[in-house]
């Protein structure tokens, strides 16, 4: 997509939305498949909404970084790692929903207040390199919409394993 105003506005309206997929994914799923797991390594349903809380919190961080700050440092972080630290399987699911439902709003106010200027606005990640405020939006607008189809192939993982 490219940086015009016009597919930006795309871009935060996909940002917008992407809340209210994942908890239409997540509704789709019975009770006793949200902790299911579709194999070693991967995550249940239930853990995927603690990611999502987790790291729309660091994402709101970083675009604040990128437009506040003087070539700021992005720094990436072990979301695997995270999940196990943080036992995303025992945490409560629904802070993790509401701070990714609050943070996405809070921050798509904010995207659309900033001056055509601030999209320039990079720093470099510690894994990606150069990182602008255009490719944060890029990996955001898209961030809960991969989650969401995720969600949708546990679900599918599930049913096929019960049928």
């Amino acid at each position: 997509m490219g940086e015009s105003p016009a597919d930006r506005e795309t871009l935060i309206r996909r940002y917008e939305e992407g809340p209210a997929r994942l908890r239409a994914a997540l509704s789709r799923i019975p009770a006793e498949a949200l902790k299911w797991r579709p194999g070693p390594g991967k995550w249940s349903a239930h853990e995927i909404a603690c990611h999502c809380g987790d790291s729309e919190t660091v994402a709101a961080m970083r675009i604040r970084f990128l437009i506040g700050e003087k070539s700021p440092a992005i720094v990436a972080y072990d979301q695997a790692q995270w999940a196990e630290r943080f036992d995303y399987h025992s945490a409560p699911i629904e802070p993790a929903l509401e701070a990714m439902d609050a943070v996405r709003a809070h921050t798509a106010g904010l995207l659309r207040r900033l001056p055509e200027s601030a999209w320039s606005s990079e720093g470099t990640h510690s894994e990606m390199g150069r990182y602008s405020a255009q490719t944060w939006l890029e990996v955001y607008a898209e961030h809960l919409e991969k989650h969401s189809r995720q969600v949708d192939r546990n679900l599918a993982a599930w049913k096929a394993r019960t049928a």
